[in-house]
């Protein structure tokens, strides 16, 4: 016999799990030291989400981008994000882990779609004002960006998720009765 459709007790286990990697990519993208943006042959200038570093034969001289109050704006966007993201992580848990607590699936869920808000604001600045503060040259956004990145992009996935999964109170329980495909007669 087959069984239709997902394993809804994992998603309880997996669905946090996930918010704790979106946890983990925010702490590297803003942690980062270099890594957000690269000159053309990362040689000659890097930047971070903080500050930005110019120079030759390994002679660099950095400035801090927290003079910019577009950068300002970045670093409290992605740290209020990650702080919700926390936050949604610890309620997560508690709601589906610990005991299974249905009604506390939406407030996640829109804390995280708040989440996903702020740091889309904060990754879509930061490129903007960098290019308008920079004139030469092709510039790449790199690893750090792109794990900042991952992290909205799974926030998004799993803020659908605890917005759906109170249609599936008795999966998750495990008190729905197991369908299958085929049936005798």
């Amino acid at each position: 016999m087959f069984r239709c459709g997902i394993a809804y007790p994992r998603c309880r286990w997996i669905v946090p799990l996930l918010l704790l990697f979106a946890i983990i990519f925010d702490i590297i993208a803003i942690a980062a030291t270099s890594g957000w943006v690269e000159d053309e042959d990362a040689k000659s200038h890097y930047a971070s989400m903080w500050e930005q570093c110019r120079g030759r034969n390994d002679v660099w001289d950095c400035k801090s981008l927290m003079e910019h109050s577009w950068a300002q704006a970045v670093a409290a966007l992605m740290i209020i994000g990650l702080l919700i993201l926390i936050i949604a992580f610890i309620i997560s848990c508690v709601a589906l882990c610990c005991s299974l607590n249905i009604s506390m699936l939406p407030v996640i869920g829109a804390l995280l779609i708040i989440v996903v808000v702020l740091q889309i604001i904060a990754l879509i600045i930061y490129p903007v004002k960098f290019n308008e503060m920079i004139f030469e040259g092709n510039y790449f956004y790199t690893w750090a960006y792109g794990f900042g990145w991952g992290a909205t992009i799974l926030c998004i996935g799993c803020a659908i998720l605890f917005c759906c999964l109170p249609r599936y109170e008795d999966e998750l329980s495990g008190m729905a009765k197991t369908k299958y495909i085929y049936t005798s007669a």
